[in-house]
C-alpha cells in the first residue's frame, strides 16, 4: 500500500463537528423495539421477563404463529386454545366480553355448567361485565339455571357458528403475524451492512453491546520473523511513531510530515471506511508527530509532536476534540492515557513530565527531577505510579497523587564513567513488580521497582550495536530489542537466551511496536517503510 506523499490529500485538522455525513435519517418508534425484544423473550422462555416487560411498558406483542390457525379456533370452537392465546393479548374489553359470553353460552349449551360458572363468576372479564351491563351478566346466570335451554335462546336471531365467525373476525383485526428471530435477524442484517460498508472485517469477532470487531488472541505466543506486509510512504516522508489500537484492528502512524493515519491491521491499507480518509483528509499536526497513543476503550488517539503541541483525536470521525498548545516548552516526546480516559501524561525533550487535563486542556501535575530528555513515561501499577525513563541515564518512579520521586535507579553500566541513554520502559505482564528496561547499549534489563537486576539481555560480541527501541510480546514470553544496525533481537524472557535476529528495518532505526494480541510487530525507520512481520 502506497501512502502517496506530498499529492493532493486535503490538510484537514478536525475541524468543528468533524465529516458531513448523509442526512437521512429513520423514524423507529419505541415501541416496535419493545415488541422485538418481547418477541425475544418468549422465544426464549423468559415468561418472567416477558411479563416484567410488558407490564411496565404497557405493550403487548399481540402476535400468533398464524393467523389463519387462530381464526380456524376459534372457528372450531378450540376454546382452551383460544382463551390461552388472548391471555397474552392485549384486546379491547369489548371484544373480550364478547368472546367469554360466547364461550359461556357454548359451555351451557355443552351442559358443561361448572366450566361456564366458572368463567362467569371467577374472570376478571365477566366481573367488568356485570358492572357495566349487569342485565347482560344476569342473562347468562339465568341461562345457565335453566333445565332445558333451546339454542333459539342461547343465539337469538343468529346462530353458533355465525357467532363463531364474527367473533374470529374481530380478534384477527387484534393480533398479526411476525416472522421468528426479529431481533437476531435485525442484528444480523446490521453487521452484514457494516461488513459491505467496510465497518468490520471479514472474520472478525463482534462486541455486539460496543458495535465494533475485536481481534483474537493468539493461543502462543512466537516469534514474528517473517515479513507479512509493507506499507510504503512518500520519497520524503517517514514514520516517527506508531501504536496498534487496544483491540489490534488498526494501526496509527504518526509522520514526519505532520500527518496522523490509521491503516487496518488486516491488510495494512489505508483505512477507507473512515469517511475523512476516504476523501483524502487527514488528522494533522503543522510539524513532526513524535509519538502517538490510543485510550484503554480505543475510541481517542492521543499525538505530541516537535514543538511541543498534543492533539487529542476521536479517530473514528478525525475530529480533533483537544489541542494543546504549548504541552512543553520543547517537543513532546511520549504520551500516555490515564485508565479513566480523562488525563493525558506526557513527557518531553524539556525533562518534564505533565498530566493535563482532557476536559479543560491545563496542567494538573509536574515531575520535575530529571536532569535530560525525558524518552517515556507511563502509568504504572494501576495508575497508581508513573514511570519514566530519561536520558540523564536512569528510570524514575513518581507517586502519581503526589508527583514524588519515590525511587530512582540507573541500570548497570559496561563501562565506569559510561551514562547510557535509557531509552524506554515496559511493565512485565507477569509480574507488576518488574519492567524491562531499554538504554542505548547492546544490552536490555528486567529490574525489579527497588532497582535490582533479574535478568540481563544481551548481544554478544565486540561489534554488537546498541539498542534503539525495544517492546514486549503480549503475554510476557518474549522481550524484543530493535539495534541500530537495524536487526531486531528476540529473546525469551524467562532464560534470557537469544532466540531469533531477523533484520527489520532499512536505513537508521526508529522504533517498532507489538500487536497486542497477535504475533505481529510493526517496524519502522527513516526509509520511507513501515514493515510488518508475523509467524
Amino acid at each position: 500500500q502506497i501512502r502517496g506523499g506530498g499529492g493532493s490529500r486535503e490538510l484537514w485538522q478536525g475541524a468543528q463537528g468533524g465529516p458531513k455525513r448523509s442526512a437521512m435519517t429513520l423514524q423507529i418508534e419505541a415501541g416496535d423495539v419493545i415488541k422485538i425484544i418481547l418477541q425475544f423473550c418468549k422465544e426464549n422462555n423468559l415468561s418472567r421477563s416477558f411479563e416484567a416487560i410488558q407490564n411496565e411498558c404497557q405493550t403487548s406483542l399481540n402476535t400468533v404463529d398464524s393467523i389463519d390457525s387462530f381464526v380456524s379456533n376459534v372457528n372450531n370452537g378450540r376454546w382452551d386454545k383460544v382463551l390461552s392465546q388472548v391471555g397474552n393479548l392485549q384486546v379491547p374489553q369489548k371484544k373480550l366480553q364478547d368472546l367469554y359470553e360466547h364461550v359461556v353460552l357454548e359451555m351451557t349449551e355443552a351442559k358443561e355448567l361448572d366450566v361456564a360458572r366458572t368463567l362467569l363468576r371467577q374472570t376478571q372479564v365477566m366481573s367488568v361485565l356485570r358492572k357495566e351491563d349487569e342485565r347482560r351478566y344476569l342473562r347468562l346466570e339465568n341461562l345457565m339455571g335453566r333445565v332445558f335451554v333451546d339454542a333459539s335462546d342461547l343465539y337469538p336471531e343468529t346462530t353458533r357458528d355465525k357467532r363463531r365467525s364474527k367473533i374470529a373476525s374481530d380478534l384477527a383485526q387484534e393480533v398479526s403475524v411476525i416472522p421468528p428471530s426479529r431481533l437476531m435477524t435485525i442484528v444480523g442484517q446490521a453487521l452484514k451492512w457494516q461488513r459491505l460498508q467496510g465497518a468490520l472485517p471479514d472474520g472478525a469477532e463482534i462486541d455486539l453491546l460496543r458495535g465494533v470487531a475485536v481481534g483474537k488472541l493468539d493461543e502462543e505466543e512466537r516469534c514474528p520473523t517473517t515479513l507479512r506486509s509493507t506499507i510504503k510512504f512518500g520519497k520524503d516522508c517517514h514514520v516517527e511513531c506508531a501504536s496498534f489500537s487496544p483491540d489490534g484492528l488498526v494501526l496509527a502512524t504518526g509522520s514526519v510530515d505532520g500527518f496522523l493515519e490509521i491503516w487496518d491491521a488486516a491488510t495494512y491499507k489505508l483505512k477507507r471506511d473512515l469517511s475523512y480518509q476516504a476523501q483524502d483528509k487527514f488528522m494533522l499536526h503543522s510539524c513532526p508527530i513524535l509519538c502517538v497513543a490510543f485510550s484503554r476503550d480505543g475510541e481517542l488517539i492521543c499525538s505530541g509532536d516537535q514543538q511541543g503541541a498534543i492533539k487529542v483525536w476521536r479517530y473514528r470521525s478525525g475530529q480533533c476534540i483537544r489541542t494543546i498548545q504549548g504541552a512543553h516548552s520543547e517537543g513532546v516526546t511520549t504520551v500516555r492515557f490515564s485508565r479513566c480516559g480523562g488525563q493525558v501524561l506526557s513527557g518531553s525533550f524539556d525533562g518534564v513530565v505533565r498530566v493535563h487535563g482532557l476536559k479543560s486542556g491545563r496542567v494538573l501535575k509536574e515531575f520535575r527531577g530529571h536532569t535530560s530528555y525525558v524518552n517515556h513515561a507511563l502509568y504504572y501499577a494501576d495508575g497508581a505510579r508513573v514511570l519514566t525513563a530519561s536520558s540523564d541515564g536512569t528510570v524514575a518512579i513518581w507517586e502519581a497523587k503526589t508527583t514524588e520521586m519515590a525511587k530512582r535507579m540507573s541500570p548497570p553500566r559496561r563501562h565506569a564513567g559510561d551514562e547510557a541513554t535509557v531509552l524506554s520502559v515496559h511493565p512485565y505482564p507477569k509480574n507488576v513488580d518488574y519492567f524491562v528496561v531499554c538504554n542505548r547499549s547492546p544490552s536490555m534489563y528486567l529490574m525489579t521497582q527497588e532497582g535490582q537486576v533479574v535478568r540481563s539481555f544481551e548481544c554478544e560480541g565486540e561489534d554488537a550495536k546498541d539498542f534503539v527501541a525495544a517492546c514486549v510480546s503480549t503475554r510476557g514470553e518474549y522481550v524484543y530489542g530493535l539495534a541500530a544496525d537495524g536487526k531486531l533481537h528476540a529473546f525469551q524472557m524467562e532464560t534470557g537466551r537469544l532466540e531469533e535476529t531477523v533484520e527489520v528495518a532499512e536505513g537508521e532505526p526508529i522504533g517498532l511496536c507489538h500487536h497486542p494480541l497477535q504475533n505481529v510487530i510493526a517496524a519502522f525507520s527513516e526509509n520511507p517503510k513501515v514493515k510488518i512481520f508475523g509467524v
